[in-house]
């Protein structure tokens, strides 16, 4: 962890590849569960629009390690672990939209499912947009409909693990360095989509902790 937390930290695509949860002892895990419920709670009980962008843009200011010192350690399915998860696909896509908005094109190419549907991106997307889709999620979460909000990070995800393959396909053979890196962000993005839409089921059964 940085030891300013204050200031912002740029949060890698290599470290999204090996980031892993971990288990965490009571007391932080009850702190973690009590700030992710109290933080949505406030989102939704205000209609002052000045709250929710701050709070969309709460790592801009002061770094993901801010989020990462509550959540990051909480169980992929539970609130905190869900708020963590998409804070940190946010830093990831603002880190390098341009990259970000190229592997989701490719997502969308390969994938025959709803998934671009469902994750509500403008197409064609470019980095614009794919910066505008991260933020439109998280406000989906203070604002909409939270289950949605996790389905469509869940569908992005899963965008994004194609493009990664596919890409990783095409470099093969030239660079296998980089395909490794590539297949391994695939399998990470997978496996975060899975993580999210167990977390969307959690919460439509009233289970989401």
């Amino acid at each position: 962890m940085a030891d300013d937390f204050h200031k912002p930290t740029q949060y890698s695509g290599d470290k999204f590849d090996t980031y892993e949860g971990g288990e965490d002892p009571a007391q932080i895990l009850r702190v973690a569960h009590d700030t992710a419920h109290a933080l949505v709670n406030r989102a939704r009980e205000t209609d002052d629009p000045a709250v929710l962008d701050r709070l969309v843009a709460y790592t801009d200011s002061h770094g993901i390690d801010a989020i990462a010192e509550l959540w990051a350690r909480a169980g992929a399915r539970s609130l905190p672990g869900a708020l963590w998860r998409i804070y940190l696909l946010r830093a990831v896509i603002r880190q390098d939209p341009a990259a970000t908005s190229y592997a989701f094109q490719r997502g969308t190419e390969v994938l025959s499912t709803i998934d671009a549907a469902v994750a509500g991106a403008q197409a064609p997307t470019g980095p614009e947009e794919i910066t505008e889709l991260a933020d439109q999620i998280l406000r989906g979460l203070f604002r909409g409909d939270f289950g949605v909000a996790l389905d469509r990070a869940a569908a992005f995800c899963r965008i994004m693990s194609a493009g990664c393959s596919s890409e990783a396909d095409d470099a093969e053979l030239t660079n296998p360095d980089r395909a490794t890196e590539l297949t391994t962000r695939a399998e990470r993005f997978t496996i975060t989509a899975e993580e999210l839409t167990a977390c969307a089921r959690l919460y439509r059964s009233d289970s989401l902790e």
